[in-house]
């Protein structure tokens, strides 16, 4: 299926089974059927052998697609720079959340950046919701959720390799988890393509929800490029 299709794709059961068998996750009661109301979002990114352009299909547990992310503003220069060099880390990525039908509901920017990554998040129209900023570079990387320069919750590794993150809130209670499965060896050889997993462990307020959201779907974005140097 095409990710920028107005028309969400049915059911996988491959996807059912990744997040009951690989990323431990009991299955739930049905969601809303948005990406603000399921208890357990998806993330795949899209398998390409050259990954030029990031791209994500969100999908709740049963693998229907509730939305997608995709990469904006990059032209054919930045492509070819992505292609040919490692320098595509250090450049602004912007990316647009979009729900089922297409229209965006979250907005992601990371300024281009040298060691640390910093995420801003804001509505469509433009007023800010907040930030994910990299608190370290080496080791275990913690990030902060933070909301008009205050910390309301953090991203915390627990494995860098094995891609699981505790989402804590102000007083450090887990209140989201994300786990990566993987689709095999000889697949990850080539790409990051897997499938993350995030479970929220019950409803959030806002804005504490919106950038639990956007952490989930910005960690592969955030981080990835840096996988080099991390063990």
């Amino acid at each position: 299926m095409n990710i920028h299709s107005n028309q969400p794709a049915g059911p996988d059961p491959r996807v059912q089974r990744q997040v009951e068998q690989q990323a431990g996750v009991a299955p739930s009661g049905p969601g809303g059927g948005t990406l603000f109301s399921e208890p357990v979002l998806v993330v795949n990114q899209k398998a390409k052998l050259i990954e030029l352009t990031n791209e994500y299909k969100v999908m709740d547990q049963q693998g229907n697609q509730l939305g997608s992310v995709v990469e904006v503003g990059q032209g054919f220069l930045r492509k070819v720079v992505r292609f040919l060099s490692d320098w595509d880390q250090y450049l602004t990525h912007k990316l647009e959340i979009r729900d089922a039908h297409g229209q965006p509901v979250l907005r992601l920017t990371r300024p281009a950046k040298i060691f640390k990554s910093r995420v801003i998040v804001t509505r469509p129209d433009g007023q800010q919701v907040g930030e994910i900023v990299q608190q370290n570079v080496f080791g275990k990387i913690n990030f902060s959720i933070n909301v008009e320069g205050r910390q309301i919750g953090a991203i915390k590794a627990e494995n860098w390799r094995a891609w699981n993150f505790a989402i804590v809130d102000h007083e450090e209670n887990e209140v989201a988890r994300i786990t990566k499965t993987w689709e095999g060896l000889a697949k990850t050889v080539f790409t990051t393509a897997d499938n993350y997993v995030l479970q929220i462990h019950y409803q959030l307020p806002e804005p504490l929800l919106s950038l639990v959201v956007a952490t989930a779907l910005t960690v592969d974005t955030a981080l990835k490029q840096d996988a080099r140097g991390i063990g």
